[in-house]
C-alpha cells in the first residue's frame, strides 16, 4: 500500500471509509511495544520500504522502533533486522547470510578485481 509519504510499503495499512472511522497504521510499528506511537510524518524517514525493495529473504524479520529525540522535538525510525534461521542481527539490506551464498563469491570477485 502507498504510504502518506509516497512509496510503497507493505507494511503500512490504511482504511478510509465514510461511515466508520478512519484506520492508518504502521503494522511493524504496532508489533514493537517499545517503540513509540507511530504518526504518518515517521514514513517519510523509515526505512523499511527501501530495505523491502533490497532484500527479499522470507528469512528476515524486521523490527522497528520509533525514538524520540532531545525533549521529544525529533524522531528516529530505526530499524533492526533479525535472521529467524539463527537469530542473529543481520545487514537489513542483505539478510540472513545463508540466503545467498553467490554474495561472497561476488565479494572475492570484487576484492579481487582491485588488484
Amino acid at each position: 500500500m502507498k504510504t502518506p509519504a509516497g512509496r510503497e510499503c507493505p507494511y503500512y495499512y490504511a482504511d478510509f471509509n465514510r461511515h466508520t472511522r478512519d484506520i492508518e497504521e504502521c503494522r511493524l510499528a504496532k508489533e514493537n511495544p517499545a517503540s513509540e506511537a507511530w504518526h504518518p510524518k515517521d514514513c517519510a524517514k523509515c526505512p523499511a520500504p527501501d530495505i523491502v525493495l533490497a532484500n527479499a529473504s522470507p528469512d528476515t524479520q524486521l523490527v522497528l522502533t520509533i525514538k524520540s529525540g532531545f525533549l521529544g522535538l525529533t524522531r528516529r525510525v530505526e530499524v533492526e533486522a533479525i535472521c529467524l534461521k539463527n537469530g542473529e542481527k543481520v545487514d537489513p539490506y542483505v539478510g540472513c547470510p545463508d540466503d545467498h551464498p553467490g554474495l561472497d563469491i561476488f565479494r572475492q570477485a570484487m576484492e579481487a578485481g582491485d588488484d
